[in-house]
């Protein structure tokens, strides 16, 4: 194995009709592993006129070709690139520790490495036994009786537009239930990851039978150029977008003139409550979950709160588990805190941490660069007491490693304060009553919620958000229907 100050180098071109290909300008950029500041290596700095031939490769694809029919091809199609991906799964986690700064602990089969090949199983799965025809009861309207059938169609030619602090994982959320359908797709990979779309790419292109066209795979220095032509084209059927709120606003905007399906996974500033009768000592352990991959998680719980009787006790417990967490090497067996994904993320972690402490909110731990890592884009485990629900810390997402530990009165008093946002991805309860905190969890406005320290997150739980944090569902079964259309025939009875 190598050692994280060794490079990495991965598949530099694009996938473009069936072909891996330089951009057509022959531009390049560099990538850098956020825990050294190394380079990584170059990799193909896709144009306006690469986004151009990847749209109209895979609307032939989809116009012309029988992928969108033949559901047997797309088994073995999607078996093929599982199959391709695990062979490959040892480049892989090297490749996602370099590329996206996760520690190894978090990605040999995890949500970074090969684990998220199991969503392509899981796509299959559902081919194999969705009703793509079903029959409604005969009916008789306007005297006419009539035979009727619903008909599940594949929704065309699909832009997956996805973020850096998942990539493999939210890559495979898009694709695997796209081509599953029967859609062709154009992926537009994040600047600052690309190694782990094209090594998709490359898998497709070397490994399986899938009909040219049908996937292309984008890298660009310039993701907004490209992500706009994607988003106004109007050759492009749906748009799959994940990354922050913000830009989730403009795709919409966007995409609205050709009025194209759009499906959003926003951000989150989800809620952790404990109530008061939880076991202390197990249920704060929770709180660590913000620097899991040091915060860059949409779903995430980044605010902490605490019964008010409990509350000094609380915040003195989460800074003493604060305190243990160990980072900063990326193979550290143990460790589940990486560096941030690049020098701009850092200074806005670092940012928020100052307008924190100009609110009023009390710094009880963390809030700089660690002293003992003068390389990597890190920052200290960081906790904030005595805050507000309406300071910005409390509001807004920070994608860091900061929690932010806010007091409440009664149950009700914590189901008004976690649904105090314009998100609502996720977020937990803990209680000794099981009961009590599946009646919390349900007024809790979120689209996932774990109880008691388990965990929603599988490939057939759909994942998604109320309010500002998304339209629509990735992974399960309604993930898959978003990429289907619905047509209702009718014939005489």
């Amino acid at each position: 194995m190598t050692s994280s100050l060794d490079p990495v180098q991965g598949e530099s071109r694009l996938l473009i009709d069936g072909a891996l290909v330089a951009a057509r300008s022959g531009r390049h950029y560099t990538t850098y592993n956020p825990a050294t500041e190394a380079p990584i290596g170059e990799v193909s700095d896709a144009g306006l006129d690469d986004a151009d031939a990847a749209i109209a490769a895979a609307r032939r694809a989809f116009d012309n070709g029988d992928w969108s029919t033949n559901v047997a091809l797309r088994r073995r199609v999607l078996q093929q690139l599982a199959a391709g991906l695990r062979e490959a799964a040892p480049q892989l986690c090297e490749q996602a520790v370099a590329d996206v700064g996760a520690p190894m602990a978090i990605t040999r089969n995890g949500p970074q490495g090969d684990g998220p090949i199991a969503l392509i199983d899981y796509a299959v799965e559902v081919l194999e036994r969705y009703a793509f025809d079903r029959e409604l009861p005969v009916a008789n309207t306007m005297g006419v009786p009539s035979q009727r059938r619903v008909w599940k169609e594949p929704a065309g030619v699909v832009a997956a537009i996805t973020p850096w602090n998942f990539p493999f994982q939210i890559n495979l959320a898009k694709l695997a239930p796209a081509l599953a359908a029967g859609c062709s797709v154009v992926l537009k990979a994040a600047p600052d990851t690309p190694w782990m779309a094209t090594i998709i790419g490359r898998i497709a292109a070397e490994c399986t039978d899938m009909p040219r066209g049908v996937l292309n795979v984008l890298t660009s220095s310039d993701p907004s150029a490209i992500g706009e032509r994607l988003t106004q084209d109007p050759r492009i059927d749906v748009v799959s977008f994940t990354g922050s709120t913000a830009t989730g606003r403009r795709i919409m905007a966007s995409a609205s003139g050709t009025v194209k399906k759009v499906f959003l996974e926003l951000g989150g500033k989800s809620a952790n409550v404990i109530l008061d009768d939880a076991d202390f000592g197990s249920a704060l352990l929770s709180g660590l979950a913000v620097c899991f991959h040091a915060g860059q998680g949409c779903a995430l719980p980044t605010r902490i709160l605490l019964p008010r009787r409990r509350y000094d006790e609380g915040v003195a417990m989460l800074q003493t588990f604060f305190g243990y967490l160990q980072y900063g090497d990326p193979y550290g067996e143990q460790q589940i805190m990486g560096p941030l994904i690049n020098a701009r993320q850092q200074q806005r972690v670092l940012d928020y941490i100052d307008i924190g402490v100009a609110e009023g909110a009390r710094l009880v731990c963390g809030g700089k660069r660690p002293a003992h890592l003068p390389r990597g884009y890190y920052v200290e485990p960081t906790l904030f007491a005595d805050v507000r629900n309406d300071m910005r810390i409390a509001q807004e997402e920070i994608f860091g490693p900061v929690l932010v530990a806010i007091p409440y009165d009664d149950d009700d008093d914590a189901v008004r304060i976690a649904n105090d946002s314009i998100y609502g991805l996720s977020g937990s309860v803990y209680s000794a009553d099981t009961e009590r905190a599946l009646r919390v969890a349900r007024r809790i406005r979120t689209g996932t919620i774990n109880v008691n320290g388990a965990n929603f997150f599988a490939p057939d739980s759909p994942f998604g958000g109320y309010k500002q944090s998304g339209i629509g569902r990735e992974m399960g079964v309604e993930g898959f229907e978003e990429y289907l259309q619905t047509k209702t025939v009718a014939l005489p009875a």
